[in-house]
């Protein structure tokens, strides 16, 4: 096979993700790009995929009725982030005629549907405006979803009858908020974010407005994956309200101010949790340096277990089928995406699809190997290393997450295990600022300590040709979205170090990008980067955009043109100055794409490109 249809080989690998439990029916859907952008899809009688419904853009999120025969999905256009709900019946009298055709027709163009898929039907839209759903009422009659549709900057929190479509406004807020789901018909729970960390919680009365805070009001903390018991008044919740890491807490209505710690882990956190329909069961996964532990906690006796026989790998996306059948996403650097089953009376895993694998790639792929090097300070600072080599003159490239509150986990990468495969070393690090750590390893970056994460850089690329065989001279750095504005900053303020840098949707500028990002996101980011107030000193003495003079190594940028989260002018003035400048510099726009690159095609062409470049750049060039 040549090198070119190998590298396909590994671009084009399908996934399954997100599953979603259809209640009564003990089956799910779950999200695939079978065909180039993420759909919805369930799994036929003898466990092929089969299309769940017609949907011409990508799907961000399903949510399933309590009587599994509607599902309200939620899509948006050209990867711009802002959902539109729609609604499908499929319930057995239910002809596709009646299931409508605004969505192709109306708000897609000439593309003629599939008659052989329904075709949801539109149920909330505003098309400049951002929804997020959370889910329906217990009885099936309404769903729950924010909107800034009052103010750009400023999320309420509505319900929509899903037969008459009448919306209620139950709650007004002056910042971002989300629902989180119902308690019970006429309760629903409501986050709204304070920093870029931490949340507070709120039961909100449908009825009366009234709001109450659920945990301790003068205690910052994260709050997250609520489960609420059937039928009562309160429930489950992680959170880090007193602690380093985040813990499962349980929580009541009766006394919403207390919160009763139940489960803890002192090094990890809890990530997750989802509460088995008869509520015997809470299962969860335990985030373990990037790797997961899938478990289950009885809230009857306060015992405890973790999940055997099931690989390795990274978990997510709870969903319990039965009172004893779970459905989840396991992946791994070596197995992508894919749904999984575990019935923990039996302590059986078994695999339920098989999108994520390539006969002629699959062999080639590399586990990592997890080390940790000291960074200027002294602090540990953990990383993946793949192509673990005693060679000496490797080139290497270093990868670094987004978030910045984010985490590299133990998952496939198609263009980390190829660039192995060429023989490069990749390091994916968790620099200072990562999740997964503790909230003190989390704020370590925070403001103007955010050149700190930058030195974190300039000493992982030391330790890979002290300690690992890297060329100190061949050494390139990737990054996405934040991780793409640590790309620039390791370029600007250590340039002697890097010979090749490559920037998927980063920031240039910190100042300019908090003045043209969205309203409703600056003040969260604002807490993590520093104020526009307070901060726009600092930002623009260190702006990779005000040093781009000092950017020595080729450097090649991709950007959404619809992204609503870092400005496609954050790459085009940067590509500007450094044509002016005379750099060696080339920027790639996806018309048809945001923050994400979703769509399979200019998946391609961006690793593509990526891996033409580090092969010029690091084997040939220097």
């Amino acid at each position: 096979m040549q090198e070119e249809e190998l590298l396909l080989e590994y671009l084009t690998v399908n996934s399954a993700d997100e599953p979603q439990a259809i209640p009564q029916h003990e089956t799910f859907t779950f999200i695939s790009k079978i065909t180039g952008i993420p759909q919805v899809w369930t799994l036929g009688e003898e466990g092929e995929p089969v299309r769940f419904a017609e949907t011409p853009d990508r799907v961000l999120s399903v949510f399933h009725s309590p009587d599994g025969q509607r599902t309200v999905i939620g899509m948006d256009r050209h990867g711009d982030e802002k959902q539109q709900l729609y609604v499908l019946d499929h319930s057995p009298d239910r002809t596709l005629e009646e299931a409508g055709e605004e969505l192709l027709e109306e708000e897609h163009g000439e593309a003629e549907p599939e008659r052989e898929t329904p075709v949801p039907k539109r149920l909330v839209h505003s098309p400049e405006h951002f929804h997020y759903p959370a889910g329906w009422s217990p009885d099936g009659s309404r769903l729950v979803y924010s909107s800034n549709r009052r103010h750009p900057g400023q999320f309420d929190v509505f319900t929509v009858n899903v037969d008459t479509g009448e919306t209620e406004t139950v709650y007004e807020s002056g910042a971002n908020c989300v629902p989180l789901g119902w308690i019970d018909d006429r309760t629903i729970l409501v986050s709204l974010k304070e920093t870029n960390i931490d949340s507070a919680v709120f039961a909100v009365d449908t009825r009366t407005k009234e709001a109450t805070r659920i945990g301790p009001a003068d205690v910052p903390a994260r709050y997250a994956s609520p489960a609420v018991i059937p039928g009562g008044r309160g429930g489950f919740i992680l959170t880090d309200a007193g602690e380093d890491t985040q813990y499962i807490a349980a929580f009541s209505l009766d006394a919403p101010d207390k919160l009763e710690k139940r489960l803890r882990w002192d090094d990890w956190d809890i990530e997750e949790i989802a509460l088995s329909p008869d509520g015997r069961l809470l299962a969860f996964t335990l985030n373990e340096g990037g790797v997961s532990r899938l478990g289950f906690y009885s809230p009857d006796t306060g015992a405890y277990e973790l999940a055997v026989g099931l690989p390795g790998g990274v978990i997510g996306g709870l969903s319990w089928l039965t009172g004893t059948r779970l459905v989840f996403t396991r992946k791994s650097p070596v197995q992508p995406d894919d749904i999984w089953e575990y019935r923990p009376v039996e302590r059986t895993a078994v695999r339920l699809t098989h999108l994520g694998g390539s006969d002629a790639a699959g062999p080639l792929w590399a586990e990592p190997a997890l080390h940790a090097f000291r960074s200027f300070d002294g602090l540990e600072v953990p990383f993946f290393l793949y192509g673990h080599s005693e060679q000496k003159g490797r080139p290497a490239v270093i990868w670094v997450h987004g978030g910045p509150e984010g985490q590299s986990k133990a998952e496939y990468n198609p263009v980390v295990q190829y660039l192995v495969h060429r023989g490069f070393a990749v390091a994916v690090p968790n620099i200072r600022g990562s999740l997964g750590y503790g909230r003190r390893y989390l704020k370590l970056d925070d403001a103007d300590k955010r050149l700190d994460a930058v030195a974190d850089l300039a000493a992982l690329a030391d330790e890979l040709a002290e300690e690992h065989g890297a060329d100190p001279a061949k050494i390139g750095i990737i990054g996405r979205s934040y991780g793409g504005f640590m790309v620039l900053s390791a370029l600007t303020h250590y340039p002697e170090k890097w010979a090749a840098g490559v920037d998927v949707v980063g920031m240039s500028n910190l100042r300019t990008f908090l003045e043209n990002t969205g309203e409703w996101r600056r003040y969260l980011r604002e807490c993590e980067y520093g104020t526009l107030a307070e901060h726009s000193e600092f930002f623009d003495r260190t702006a990779p955009m005000n040093l781009t003079g000092k950017i020595e190594a080729p450097l090649l940028v991709f950007h959404g043109r619809n992204d609503t989260r870092v400005p496609v002018s954050e790459a085009e003035q940067l590509v500007a100055d450094l044509e002016g400048r005379g750099r060696d510099v080339e920027l790639v726009i996806f018309e048809n794409e945001g923050h994400q690159t979703e769509r399979i095609e200019n998946h391609i062409l961006m690793h593509t490109k990526t891996v033409e470049f580090f092969g010029k750049h690091l084997k040939e060039g220097k």
